[in-house]
Protein backbone atom coordinates (compact mmCIF):
# COMPACT_ATOMS: atom_id res chain seq x y z
CA UNK A 1 0.00 0.00 0.00
CA UNK A 2 1.39 3.61 -1.10
CA UNK A 3 1.66 5.73 1.82
CA UNK A 4 0.92 9.78 1.90
CA UNK A 5 2.34 12.19 3.18
CA UNK A 6 0.77 15.15 3.18
CA UNK A 7 2.35 19.03 3.67
CA UNK A 8 0.41 21.84 3.70
CA UNK A 9 -0.36 25.46 4.90
CA UNK A 10 -4.07 26.16 4.66
CA UNK A 11 -7.23 23.94 5.15
CA UNK A 12 -6.47 21.34 3.33
CA UNK A 13 -9.67 20.62 1.53
CA UNK A 14 -8.18 17.97 -1.04
CA UNK A 15 -7.08 15.74 2.15
CA UNK A 16 -10.64 15.25 2.77
CA UNK A 17 -11.06 13.93 -0.56
CA UNK A 18 -8.18 12.20 -0.54
CA UNK A 19 -9.13 10.50 3.03
CA UNK A 20 -13.18 10.31 1.89
CA UNK A 21 -11.17 8.06 -1.25
CA UNK A 22 -9.24 5.83 1.33
CA UNK A 23 -12.22 5.22 3.78
CA UNK A 24 -14.92 4.40 0.73
CA UNK A 25 -11.82 1.68 -0.85
CA UNK A 26 -11.48 3.40 -4.23
CA UNK A 27 -7.82 4.87 -3.35
CA UNK A 28 -5.60 1.99 -2.15
CA UNK A 29 -3.46 4.39 0.04
CA UNK A 30 -2.66 5.48 3.57
CA UNK A 31 -2.13 9.09 4.75
CA UNK A 32 0.68 8.34 6.99
CA UNK A 33 1.07 11.99 8.43
CA UNK A 34 0.20 16.09 7.48
CA UNK A 35 2.48 18.40 8.16
CA UNK A 36 2.35 22.48 8.58
CA UNK A 37 4.65 25.27 8.87
CA UNK A 38 1.17 27.18 10.67
CA UNK A 39 0.64 25.77 13.87
CA UNK A 40 -3.12 27.27 13.66
CA UNK A 41 -3.76 25.51 10.01
CA UNK A 42 -6.84 23.46 9.74
CA UNK A 43 -4.93 20.87 7.83
CA UNK A 44 -3.58 19.70 11.31
CA UNK A 45 -7.08 19.74 12.56
CA UNK A 46 -8.20 17.86 9.59
CA UNK A 47 -5.31 15.02 9.89
CA UNK A 48 -6.60 14.96 14.19
CA UNK A 49 -10.09 14.47 13.51
CA UNK A 50 -9.25 11.32 10.73
CA UNK A 51 -6.86 10.13 13.76
CA UNK A 52 -3.84 10.80 10.93
CA UNK A 53 -0.68 12.12 12.88
CA UNK A 54 -0.39 15.73 12.56
CA UNK A 55 3.14 17.71 12.89
CA UNK A 56 3.67 21.50 13.16
CA UNK A 57 6.93 22.77 12.20
CA UNK A 58 7.83 26.21 12.34
CA UNK A 59 9.81 27.67 9.90
CA UNK A 60 10.39 30.87 11.14
CA UNK A 61 14.26 31.96 11.84
CA UNK A 62 15.61 28.93 10.09
CA UNK A 63 16.86 28.77 6.40
CA UNK A 64 15.26 27.15 3.58
CA UNK A 65 17.57 24.09 3.39
CA UNK A 66 17.59 23.54 7.40
CA UNK A 67 13.62 23.26 7.46
CA UNK A 68 13.21 21.45 4.44
CA UNK A 69 15.51 18.98 5.98
CA UNK A 70 13.21 18.86 9.08
CA UNK A 71 10.41 17.88 7.12
CA UNK A 72 12.58 15.29 5.04
CA UNK A 73 13.29 13.36 8.29
CA UNK A 74 9.65 13.42 9.68
CA UNK A 75 8.36 11.95 6.45
CA UNK A 76 11.04 9.18 5.96
CA UNK A 77 10.62 8.29 9.56
CA UNK A 78 6.90 7.51 8.89
CA UNK A 79 7.94 5.56 5.83
CA UNK A 80 6.35 7.99 3.14
CA UNK A 81 6.70 6.79 -0.09
CA UNK A 82 4.53 10.09 -1.75
CA UNK A 83 4.36 13.41 -0.90
CA UNK A 84 1.87 15.81 -1.68
CA UNK A 85 1.66 19.52 -1.47
CA UNK A 86 -2.01 20.52 -0.30
CA UNK A 87 -1.73 24.48 -0.17
CA UNK A 88 1.74 24.62 1.16
CA UNK A 89 2.30 28.41 0.85
CA UNK A 90 6.43 27.79 0.43
CA UNK A 91 8.50 27.33 -2.11
CA UNK A 92 11.04 24.28 -1.91
CA UNK A 93 14.36 23.96 -1.98
CA UNK A 94 16.26 22.44 -4.64
CA UNK A 95 18.00 19.62 -2.52
CA UNK A 96 14.30 18.91 -1.23
CA UNK A 97 13.34 18.45 -4.69
CA UNK A 98 15.77 16.45 -5.53
CA UNK A 99 15.35 13.72 -2.21
CA UNK A 100 11.93 13.52 -3.33
CA UNK A 101 12.41 13.69 -7.04
CA UNK A 102 9.78 11.91 -8.71
CA UNK A 103 7.81 11.21 -5.37
CA UNK A 104 6.75 14.54 -4.74
CA UNK A 105 3.56 16.08 -6.10
CA UNK A 106 1.78 19.75 -6.15
CA UNK A 107 -1.67 21.20 -7.49
CA UNK A 108 -1.88 24.37 -8.97
CA UNK A 109 -4.86 26.17 -8.90
CA UNK A 110 -4.85 26.88 -12.90
CA UNK A 111 -4.29 24.55 -16.41
CA UNK A 112 -0.26 24.82 -16.55
CA UNK A 113 1.68 26.50 -17.80
CA UNK A 114 -0.93 29.42 -17.46
CA UNK A 115 -0.39 31.26 -14.30
CA UNK A 116 2.17 29.58 -12.92
CA UNK A 117 3.97 30.86 -10.00
CA UNK A 118 0.58 32.44 -8.93
CA UNK A 119 -1.32 31.31 -5.81
CA UNK A 120 -4.70 30.67 -5.04
CA UNK A 121 -6.76 33.42 -5.26
CA UNK A 122 -4.66 35.65 -7.12
CA UNK A 123 -4.65 32.69 -10.07
CA UNK A 124 -8.61 32.87 -10.38
CA UNK A 125 -8.60 36.46 -10.06
CA UNK A 126 -6.09 36.67 -13.12
CA UNK A 127 -8.39 33.99 -15.02
CA UNK A 128 -11.61 36.26 -14.86
CA UNK A 129 -9.71 39.21 -15.21
CA UNK A 130 -7.94 37.88 -18.54
CA UNK A 131 -11.78 36.16 -19.48
CA UNK A 132 -10.23 32.99 -19.81
CA UNK A 133 -13.16 30.61 -20.98
CA UNK A 134 -11.87 27.35 -19.15
CA UNK A 135 -9.48 27.17 -16.38
CA UNK A 136 -9.14 24.37 -14.05
CA UNK A 137 -6.11 22.44 -11.76
CA UNK A 138 -2.97 20.95 -12.59
CA UNK A 139 -1.05 18.00 -10.59
CA UNK A 140 2.13 18.37 -11.45
CA UNK A 141 5.64 16.56 -10.06
CA UNK A 142 7.60 19.18 -8.03
CA UNK A 143 11.17 20.12 -9.57
CA UNK A 144 13.09 23.19 -8.60
CA UNK A 145 11.42 25.36 -11.29
CA UNK A 146 8.74 26.35 -9.90
CA UNK A 147 5.49 24.92 -10.95
CA UNK A 148 7.21 23.78 -13.89
CA UNK A 149 7.71 20.27 -13.32
CA UNK A 150 5.80 17.45 -15.27
CA UNK A 151 2.56 17.31 -15.28
CA UNK A 152 0.54 14.38 -14.20
CA UNK A 153 -3.35 15.37 -14.49
CA UNK A 154 -4.95 18.01 -15.36
CA UNK A 155 -9.01 18.66 -15.06
CA UNK A 156 -10.75 21.33 -16.44
CA UNK A 157 -14.04 23.47 -16.11
CA UNK A 158 -15.56 26.38 -17.98
CA UNK A 159 -15.79 29.97 -16.52
CA UNK A 160 -19.53 31.04 -16.45
CA UNK A 161 -20.83 34.52 -17.16
CA UNK A 162 -21.00 36.20 -13.54
CA UNK A 163 -18.40 34.19 -12.16
CA UNK A 164 -16.00 35.45 -8.83
CA UNK A 165 -13.34 34.28 -7.28
CA UNK A 166 -15.04 32.50 -4.54
CA UNK A 167 -17.01 30.76 -7.12
CA UNK A 168 -14.10 30.04 -9.34
CA UNK A 169 -12.33 28.71 -6.35
CA UNK A 170 -14.95 26.42 -5.14
CA UNK A 171 -15.17 24.98 -8.50
CA UNK A 172 -11.52 24.64 -8.55
CA UNK A 173 -11.22 23.09 -5.75
CA UNK A 174 -13.83 20.39 -6.64
CA UNK A 175 -12.02 19.21 -9.70
CA UNK A 176 -8.66 19.14 -7.17
CA UNK A 177 -9.54 16.50 -4.86
CA UNK A 178 -10.50 14.23 -7.79
CA UNK A 179 -7.39 15.26 -9.73
CA UNK A 180 -5.34 14.30 -6.91
CA UNK A 181 -6.79 10.56 -6.37
CA UNK A 182 -6.59 9.99 -10.19
CA UNK A 183 -2.45 10.77 -10.12
CA UNK A 184 -2.16 8.83 -6.77
CA UNK A 185 -4.07 6.11 -8.58
CA UNK A 186 -1.24 6.50 -11.63
CA UNK A 187 1.72 6.78 -9.87
CA UNK A 188 0.56 3.53 -7.36
CA UNK A 189 -0.27 1.46 -11.22
CA UNK A 190 3.31 2.91 -12.85
CA UNK A 191 5.76 0.85 -10.37
CA UNK A 192 8.89 2.42 -11.86
CA UNK A 193 7.39 5.85 -10.20
CA UNK A 194 7.96 4.88 -6.30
Amino acid sequence: MIKLGVIGSTSGTDLQYILEAIGSGKLKAEVSMVISNRKNAYILERANKHDVPAVFIPHQGKDREDFDREMTAVLQNYDVDLVLLIGFMRILSAEFCDVWRDRLLNVHPSLLPKYAGGMDTNVHQEVLTNGEAETGCTIHFVTDDVDGGPILVQKKCAVSAGETVESLKKKVQALEGKAFIEAIQLIRTNSHVI
